[in-house]
């Protein structure tokens, strides 16, 4: 019993982690967006920054439900 609360604990963090690369690939887009656009037209910069912000807010937002839905998740099977 006490090995599979063990490997419990191990499986909720690597899940976790497994669950960060989506986030982690969306801010990249994100900002690579942005680097492109204001590479093309750079006296767009001040106008897009806002949009940049917000869509990255959004996705960390995504993040941390992530890590709280895991942390309820994981509480409840106690």
């Amino acid at each position: 019993m006490d090995i599979y609360a063990a490997v419990e604990g191990s499986t909720a963090a690597i899940g976790y982690g497994l669950a960060a690369i989506g986030p982690g690939i969306g801010v990249g887009l994100v900002f690579s967006a942005y680097i492109q656009s204001t590479a093309r037209q750079p006296e767009s910069s001040r106008m897009t920054l806002p949009y940049v912000w917000i869509g990255f807010a959004v996705i960390e937002a995504l993040a941390l439900l992530g890590i709280a839905f895991g942390f309820i998740w994981a509480g409840g099977n106690s």
